[in-house]
């Protein structure tokens, strides 16, 4: 079956090399800033780039309990970070993965555009609604907002 794909588009007054930093490349930031949501991330294996597997524990607000997912490609010069959840409680029976991809361009007003392009490949006729693809577009646009709201509280973070 082809995979179910939906796009969204963010925007903030943050320049996107400081952004990706934050919400890419430090892996402590968001358990640091939404521990209801994320407790951890681990890498398991690999050294960040593309190929590593990475574990990440979700905090009690959460309805999930983790998910492992494999780093796809990382390019630091394009702002351009891809991944795909391999293994996860979030994975609901007949998914055989999730994957997304973010790149962060800047603006006219030197802040950023944060475009994403996610997937869902499903097994057999699984459908996945509009509210829960709403959902999780709605919980990726809270933790850039939480990132964005950190790094205008913090000017010289990230620099």
């Amino acid at each position: 079956m082809a995979p179910i794909t939906y796009s969204s588009e963010m925007t903030s007054p943050i320049p996107p090399a400081r952004l990706f930093k934050a919400a890419i490349l430090d892996d402590t930031l968001l358990p640091k800033i939404l521990p209801q949501a994320i407790k951890s991330v681990e890498i398991l294996e690999g050294d960040g780039g593309a190929g590593t597997i990475k574990l990440s524990k979700f905090g009690e607000a959460n309805k999930f309990k983790s998910a492992k997912h494999r780093v796809d490609e990382l390019d630091k010069e394009n702002f351009v970070y891809s991944y795909s959840v391999i293994e996860s409680d979030a994975l609901k029976e007949g998914i055989e993965k999730f994957t997304d991809e973010i790149k962060f361009e800047a603006s006219p007003n030197g802040g950023s555009i944060c475009k994403t392009n996610s997937s869902i490949y499903t097994k057999g006729d699984v459908q996945i609604t509009e509210e829960e693809i709403k959902g999780a577009t709605e919980r990726a646009l809270g933790m850039f907002k939480a990132v964005e709201a950190y790094l205008l509280a913090n000017p010289d973070a990230y620099n």
